[in-house]
Parts: C-alpha cells; sequence; structure tokens
C-alpha cells in the first residue's frame, strides 16, 4: 500500500502525529509513504501547479490502484472503508495508492487516471491535515480487520 502526498508537513506537531498513526497504519498494512515536491505557484497557474504535481503523484504510484483523496469523492464509514480495504488486499490484483493532492488539490491528470475517489472528510481540508485523517483511518481499520479494541 502506498500512500503519495505532495509536501512535507510543515508543522512538526503535525508531523508527529502523521508519523505516529502512519507507524501504527504500518503494522497492520505494508504501508510506503511517498512524498512528493510541492510546486511553487509563483509564476504558474492553480491549473499547471495541480497537473505538475499529479503527474509527479501518478509516476510515483506507478500501476497502483490510484485511490484519489478528494473532497467529491466516496463517502464510507470506518467499517466500510476496512471491510473494502481488507477486499482490494485479498484481490492482490495490484497495490492500492492514496493520493493526496497539495494546497490547491489534485488536477486533471492525476483524477483522470484514479481508478477510485474517496472523501476523508465532507470538509475541504489542508493536505497535511487529509494526511494525518488518512493515516488515522488506516490504522483504525487495520484494528477493525482484526478485531482489536481501538487504542488512542
Amino acid at each position: 500500500m502506498v500512500v503519495a502526498a505532495v509536501g512535507a508537513p510543515r508543522d512538526p506537531a503535525l508531523g508527529a502525529a502523521i508519523a505516529e498513526y502512519e507507524t501504527r497504519a504500518s503494522r497492520y498494512w505494508p504501508l510506503d509513504v511517498r512524498t512528493i515536491r510541492e510546486e511553487s505557484a509563483r509564476h504558474l497557474s492553480l491549473e499547471t501547479v495541480r497537473d505538475r504535481e499529479g503527474e509527479r503523484l501518478a509516476a510515483a504510484v506507478g500501476p497502483a490502484l490510484i485511490v484519489a483523496c478528494t473532497e467529491d469523492g466516496a463517502r464510507m464509514t470506518s467499517a466500510e472503508f476496512a471491510r473494502w480495504l481488507q477486499s482490494e488486499r485479498e484481490a492482490a490484483r495490484r497495490d492500492v495508492a492514496f493520493v493526496i493532492g497539495g494546497a490547491y488539490g489534485l488536477g486533471a491528470t492525476v483524477l483522470g487516471v484514479a481508478g477510485r475517489r474517496l472523501s476523508l472528510a465532507p470538509w475541504t481540508l489542508p493536505h497535511e491535515m487529509a494526511r494525518l485523517v488518512l493515516a488515522e483511518q488506516l490504522y483504525r481499520a487495520g484494528t477493525i480487520i482484526r478485531g482489536e479494541p481501538y487504542h488512542k
């Protein structure tokens, strides 16, 4: 399983929380986290920024099932997400790669190749918060699949 995100967390506390939940999630799923360089928006349109970052995201995950994390994606409960993720892992057709865009979201390039869109919340989240929410849900999904209590 791959998590590809644009930019490293800038806030040390948020970065530590992300690292903690990614470590917890990796106890349940083989987790490969890939951070993609942010594109400077100084002299570029936002569409160009999204497209360039999207191209880097798509290249970073290769032939995986790309799951684009977007606010307009499918909404699932934690239990539904756990069952879906387990089903994808058991089918083993290809790896699952969650992609999180940068400050301006995901571009048409990566959305066009995504096999699925997933909403992490009905609100727009900063990309760093989206990464934390995803990491926490990956950890939670692992505990659900194994029937373990969720530890805070």
